[in-house]
């Protein structure tokens, strides 16, 4: 999966594909821990595909989230407000 194709993506999508993902994940480890894995680097490829959708869902929900806190700290010597 590339990260273009993450990126084009709606929040609802990469949760729908994280959950399919994760599908994944668990059976491969099945079949390897069986022996029955042809191609162990679909394991390697499968954990990067969640960490790409696992980063553009927290990128998209931190764009949405602007102006919610303060971007500077004011210190006083007696305490310091944020």
């Amino acid at each position: 999966m590339k990260a273009s194709e993450v990126r084009a993506m709606s929040v609802a999508q990469l949760n729908e594909k994280l959950d399919a993902l994760k599908k994944d994940l668990f059976f491969l480890r099945m079949q390897h821990a069986t022996n029955q894995l042809d191609n162990p680097q679909k394991l390697v490829e499968t954990k990067r595909d969640i960490a790409r959708v696992k980063t553009m869902i927290r990128e998209k929900e931190e764009s949405g989230k602007t102006g919610s806190h303060r971007l500077f700290c004011s210190h006083n010597s007696s305490e310091a407000v944020c």
